[in-house]
């Protein structure tokens, strides 16, 4: 071999240095090491060299130096096994691994019975078994996600994420593979939908479409929320959550573990906080979280529910002189139309907090808006203890409220205009019944209530309907 490099004056792959060939082999993603073997005997033997299969090891399968000692294998045999337990999922396997290893680290000191609540992860052929019985494919990343979890037993708080209004409660589990199969929709509406979450107290499931079928798109996760001014039981919008399982399942960890959900007695509440929405007056500052809640909600007719959770603080640094308690608020809510209530009362909540230094105070509370979205800003009224004919105003920050994307069922787009004036004209008729319902009860109180007494009944209306407890309405009964 010398002999012909120097007649021809060629270097050849055999009479290279190893260390020039490691560096680039290096550099060689998993796939192309493999095919070295084939390639000729001295690449067969530099890609058996153990340290370059390390970084496989790491960014594929998440194997830590603590795992490969434990397990006392060389990084090549760890790849090797657990490409063959679990290779199909190569592509999400690192994302899924670690976001529910940070859910787990996250939660064990907060929610330790939310920890315990997961169920190991399932096998193949249980996946294979689930398919056969719905007739079809599941989602590769969503197989991946359950292979190391097989979701969790059905436990009030649900992994998923909580909500609670006073008349309200909501905890989401996320199901295991058997009992997700069990409520795989096959009907007009949901068709090719499988459920991905379940509420013991309302009913309501988070669903992923393993087709894409009746608009939806393949893999999307997503809300269902019926056409509740449509006659057609397929007629179901959808608020949609996720693009793919990994989209969906990743950003609600993000949100989870970054502290953007706070973890109230146990449970995660699914409040978004925006760092900008903050105020101080003084020595108090108030900041504000959203959250937008489906189930309470439609589509149509445009009925969008959010909750608010405000936090009320003031200083620990701040003077005993400068206790105060809360006597009113005011606020300014618009819609995206650009239409404005403005709103007064005494109190929060039917509350009157002392704020002192040092002291939190926080409640939540909620709205409604006939379009998507909408905003509140306002301002809270203060008396100080001491000086109790001093008041002040302190300032609530503007925050925000946007529903989801939704999409508008694939049967009310295929309605006929004559079918869709017959559905509109109904409503009204309905809702002319209601008022006239409505006037009947009061029929008696009206011959002695007067203007002033009634614009107060409406005042009232709005404030509870805003600020107090959420308001039933028949239009959402089947919400609820």
């Amino acid at each position: 071999m010398a002999a012909v490099e120097a007649e021809t004056g060629l270097l050849t792959l055999e009479s290279l240095p190893t260390d020039p060939l490691l560096l680039i082999l290096s550099f060689v993603d998993y796939r192309d090491l493999i095919n070295c073997c084939y390639v000729s005997r001295r690449l067969s033997q530099l890609s058996t060299h153990d340290p370059l299969w390390r970084r496989h090891c790491k960014k594929y399968w998440l194997i830590s130096e603590e795992e490969k000692a434990r397990k006392n294998q060389c990084w090549k045999s760890l790849f090797i096994d657990t490409y063959s337990d679990v290779g199909r999922y190569i592509d999400h396997y690192a994302a899924i691994k670690k976001a529910w290893d940070d859910l787990k680290k996250y939660l064990e000191p907060r929610c330790p019975r939310m920890v315990l609540s997961l169920k190991e992860g399932a096998r193949e052929e249980d996946l294979d078994a689930v398919e056969a019985q719905i007739g079809c494919k599941l989602p590769d990343d969503y197989r991946c996600s359950y292979r190391i979890h097989n979701g969790q037993k059905l436990v009030v708080p649900g992994l998923l994420g909580s909500m609670a209004l006073s008349n309200h409660y909501r905890s989401e589990d996320l199901l295991d593979v058997d009992t997700a199969a069990g409520g795989f929709q096959q009907r007009q509406g949901l068709k090719y939908c499988l459920p991905l979450t379940f509420c013991i107290h309302t009913g309501l499931s988070q669903y992923i479409a393993v087709e894409a079928a009746e608009g939806r798109n393949k893999n999307e996760v997503f809300y269902q929320c019926p056409d509740q001014m449509a006659r057609n039981p397929a007629a179901i919008d959808m608020f949609i959550i996720g693009a793919t399982f990994t989209d969906w399942f990743t950003s609600y960890v993000n949100n989870v573990v970054s502290g953007g959900f706070p973890i109230i007695r146990d449970q995660i509440f699914r409040y978004i906080h925006d760092p900008e929405c903050v105020a101080t007056t003084g020595d108090i500052t108030v900041s504000v979280s959203t959250s937008f809640l489906p189930e309470l909600s439609s589509v149509h007719p445009p009925h969008y529910f959010f909750t608010y959770r405000i936090r009320i603080e003031m200083s620990r640094d701040a003077l005993p002189e400068k206790a105060c308690q809360l006597d009113s608020r005011y606020w300014r809510i618009t819609n995206a139309k650009g239409d404005v209530e403005e709103v007064q009362g005494p109190g929060v909540v039917g509350e009157f907090p002392i704020i002192s230094p040092g002291r939190i105070y926080e409640y939540t509370s909620c709205t409604t808006f006939s379009t998507t979205s909408g905003y509140m800003e306002g301002y809270y009224t203060f008396h100080f203890l001491y000086f109790k004919d001093k008041v002040f105003n302190v300032a609530i920050p503007r925050f925000h409220m946007a529903c989801p994307t939704f999409r508008v069922s694939i049967a009310r787009l295929e309605m006929g205009p004559d079918e869709y004036e017959e559905m509109e004209e109904e409503a009204e008729e309905e809702e002319e019944e209601e008022n006239d319902d409505s006037a009947d009860m009061d029929e008696s109180d009206e011959s002695d209530a007067d203007e002033n007494e009634s614009d107060e009944g409406e005042g009232e209306e709005r404030r509870r309907r805003v600020f107090d407890v959420p308001i039933r309405r028949r239009r959402c009964s089947r919400l609820f």
